[in-house]
């Protein structure tokens, strides 16, 4: 008896070690999420004071973030799959992972600033922001980001792999617990480093600031490493991936099709609400780091929401969600109406953005859903996921931006990029077994949804739509349209009031032909 008291009491301490392991591990996610999203708004600036401001910059600088997160989770979760099971050499692992991305603070700088000089030397293969000119911007921001970004990719499947090997018994929801925590520390990152970092330190001194703190992470992972013992976990405790059973009764990948659609739309959207945003939030540099925060926020909160409810429900039960998903994407169009009177002052910018937010919270519900359904805990599963998701992220803001937006406007493209998750809803609905309670309430919900957003789309306008007499340009820098009559013309863009007629536009609009090689000529 005393000897199973004494093993008793060793397995209690050992189980208290193991949960304050987990509580470090979240703790190193709000911080790497804290850095990422220092990272990205700082490096969006840097890439813009670099290859121009404008939406195309924007697109590819966060398609390129997000191609390296994604081919990071993947290549890590499918080495992690080898040796998960050791969580002292795993930790080693995530602190060399952590000091790379260190390093990046200190490369990436530099690194676009010779993008810049190489562009400018061989200037004469492209014109000023032409295709070809993006096309070479995007090779060099693609050089410059996906290294870097990959090795904060790869910390997902890393810790994954760590809590897995960790544990006596797997966690199938363990990439939704380090979500939320990336989750909130990126809410940070954008707050914290654009409204305030950045005014106190500039760009150099955060990201150095953000260095640091990667740093740091790296000697707590090396110094709790040294501390862990690690647990085998055997093929009897291995996590069945629910996945194989078909989340929704879908095909058994049907999981990824929906991990990659919503990440395509989620993406696609923050950009067309960048350009839908600028005339009540200001520039773009303010109006992506605004949408960001909101954006950060609401999916923390669902991912909060998640966590909760999924003590209690099966994922299979969140099918009501995806038509609810499909009516908030619609939303913010009538939110950027100026004929409707949100507010008046100081925040009506901050009151009509607050119309993202149902969208972004369902986002944060199910994303993590779907990879807790389809990884089960396995980190070389999750990789694969978070990749898949990662990759509609990439494919999203490039159709919203050099697609969508010069071909149909912004409320249009609201809602091409809303047809696949009213598609997945309808879908979603149909599977649901003739047996089950609510199906018939489900398809109701569905109807409501697709009649709300109809209306939402017919009767709301984009914001130059209010203007008589206008003439407007869209392509995938701004969209650009002139109103009025006589000396009360004014030239908007991206919905800011630019300038009107009068001497000093005149000779704006001349100046740049002092630069020119040649002698002016008509047409040119």
């Amino acid at each position: 008896m005393p000897t199973f008291l004494q093993e008793r009491a060793k397995f209690v301490v050992s189980e208290k070690g193991r949960q304050s392991s987990f509580y470090w591990f979240f703790a190193f996610f709000v911080v790497s999420g804290f850095c990422g999203l220092i990272y990205e708004v700082v490096w969006v600036r840097l890439a813009m004071a670099s290859f121009g401001v404008n939406t195309a910059v924007v697109s590819i600088v966060i398609s390129m973030f997000m191609a390296g997160l994604g081919l990071g989770s993947w290549l890590a979760g499918r080495m992690m799959h080898r040796v998960c099971e050791n969580a002292s050499l795993t930790l080693r692992i995530y602190a060399v992972a952590e000091l790379l991305i260190g390093i990046s603070s200190l490369a990436v700088p530099l690194e676009l600033k010779l993008g810049r000089q190489l562009l400018v030397h061989f200037g004469r293969f492209s014109a000023w922001q032409s295709w070809p000119y993006f096309v070479m911007v995007g090779m060099w921001i693609s050089l410059t980001l996906v290294p870097w970004c990959a090795c904060m990719g790869s910390t997902f499947p890393i810790l994954m792999a760590v809590i897995r090997g960790n544990a006596h018994s797997p966690l199938q929801r363990s990439f939704s617990y380090l979500y939320l925590a990336n989750v909130i520390g990126a809410l940070l990152g954008t707050v914290v480093s654009a409204f305030i970092l950045i005014e106190l330190l500039g760009f150099s001194g955060t990201l150095r600031l953000a260095g640091s703190c990667n740093a740091l992470l790296a000697g707590l992972a090396l110094w709790l490493g040294s501390r862990i013992k690690p647990i085998r976990v055997t093929g009897t405790t291995a996590p069945v991936s629910p996945a194989r059973t078909g989340l929704y009764q879908l095909p058994r990948k049907g999981v990824l099709v929906l991990l990659f659609t919503t990440g395509l739309v989620t993406m696609g959207i923050e950009v067309v609400w960048i350009r839908q945003y600028t005339p009540y939030l200001g520039n773009v540099v303010y109006a992506f780091a605004q949408i960001l925060a909101v954006y950060l926020f609401a999916t923390a909160m669902g991912s909060r929401d998640y966590r909760l409810w999924a003590k209690t429900h099966e994922p299979g039960e969140s099918t009501s969600t995806w038509s609810l998903l499909a009516l908030f994407c619609v939303l913010p169009v009538l939110a950027v109406d100026p004929s409707v009177p949100l507010a008046i002052g100081t925040f009506t910018g901050l009151i009509r953005l607050a119309a993202i937010v149902p969208f972004c919270a369902i986002a944060g519900f199910l994303t993590p859903l779907l990879v807790d359904s389809w990884s089960g805990g396995d980190p070389r599963r999750a990789g694969t996921a978070y990749a898949v998701n990662i990759s509609g992220c990439i494919v999203g803001p490039l159709l919203a931006g050099f697609c969508l937006l010069p071909a149909v406007g912004e409320r249009w493209a609201v809602l091409a990029l809303a047809v696949p998750i009213f598609a997945i809803s309808t879908v979603v609905a149909a599977l649901k077994p003739d047996s089950s309670q609510g199906k018939k309430s489900e398809w109701g919900r569905l109807a409501i949804c697709y009649l709300a957003a109809t209306v939402l789309l017919m009767f709301s306008k984009n914001f130059d739509e209010h203007f008589r007499g206008r003439v407007v340009r869209r392509d995938y820098t701004a969209t650009v349209f002139a109103a009025g009559n006589g000396f009360a013309r004014r030239l908007w863009v991206n919905g800011n009031n630019m300038t009107g007629l009068s001497p000093v536009t005149k000779y704006i609009s001349h100046l740049p032909l002092a630069f020119m090689q040649r002698s002016p000529r008509m047409g040119s």
